[in-house]
């Protein structure tokens, strides 16, 4: 097995299949479709809301994970929250979690910090309320801390995996579902946003993007090298350049897997595919195949 055909299947098991994409459109459609008849009177599935996280910019893993929906939310619900007394960003998230819970009562929901979890058996969809703001980006609930409103831009988010991937002749979408596969694997506890934001930087300079799946293996290798060097570091966000720090609770993870794909490469190159692709599961499991 080549180091391309090696990667190749590795990606193709981790692109969900036709049942689990139409499952996954159904529910987050059906969410939507609720939202918009409460609040606009409109029989839209898709109106006045956008999907962000990995379904928003086509970075997707199996198995499946959750389904991020922003809803935008008319002005007026603004103004008739700004009237309330205490944590208004809960009570709205309340609100919206009894919309949906009117629709789907066999369901049990949660409003979560910035978002209402609708978790159905197979997805659960994390909808975030929101309003938009005159410069294009939107403010989300923060319940922390007696409530605030935080500035976001999921549009700048989008834009900045799509302009990468384009950039990269796909390297970045795969680099990240490659890294969101060793992330659930081995229990990383690093968010999928930030391997975004890294996977985007690292390719900025790393000489070989842009290459086919022949280079995958390297890419691998030197990307994890390159996200140990961001210890105790931190990424902006895209659009709003919020700071988001990076810790150090995953480094023993990533020196770990460092370590073993540089023995998966030298495995490789030595033209012993089998013992490389033992190597290559201990990153990211039987996704991989050995040989």
């Amino acid at each position: 097995m080549t180091v391309a055909e090696r990667f190749e299947a590795l990606l193709a098991n981790l692109t969900l299949t036709d049942e689990q994409k139409s499952d996954g459109t159904t529910k987050h459609k059906g969410v939507r479709k609720c939202l918009n008849s409460h609040y606009y009177g409109s029989s839209s599935e898709t109106a006045n809301s956008m999907l962000v996280g990995s379904w928003g910019k086509a970075t997707r893993i199996r198995p499946p994970r959750d389904i991020d929906v922003l809803f935008e939310l008319p002005s007026s619900v603004y103004e008739r929250f700004q009237q309330r007394p205490g944590n208004k960003q809960s009570q709205l998230l309340q609100e919206v979690k009894g919309v949906l819970g009117a629709s789907y009562p066999r369901t049990v929901m949660r409003g979560d910090g910035q978002v209402v979890v609708v978790p159905f058996s197979t997805y659960a969809v994390e909808v975030a309320p929101a309003f938009k703001l005159t410069n294009g980006r939107y403010w989300i609930c923060d319940t922390n801390s007696g409530g605030s409103y935080k500035e976001t831009d999921p549009n700048a988010e989008i834009e900045a995996v799509s302009t990468s991937n384009t950039a990269t002749n796909n390297n970045t979408r795969d680099l990240v579902r490659m890294m969101k596969c060793w992330q659930g694997y081995c229990n990383v506890p690093l968010k999928s946003f930030c391997f975004e934001l890294l996977a985007i930087d690292f390719l900025k300079t790393w000489e070989h993007r842009g290459k086919t799946k022949v280079y995958y293996d390297w890419m691998v290798r030197d990307f994890l090298r390159f996200l140990l060097a961001k210890v105790n570091s931190y990424v902006f966000v895209p659009g709003t350049y919020e700071i988001v720090w990076l810790g150090s609770d995953w480094k023993s993870r990533a020196e770990s897997a460092l370590g073993r794909a540089e023995k998966a490469c030298e495995y490789e190159s030595s033209q012993m595919p089998c013992t490389a692709g033992t190597e290559w599961q201990k990153i990211v499991g039987t996704n991989i195949p050995t040989c």
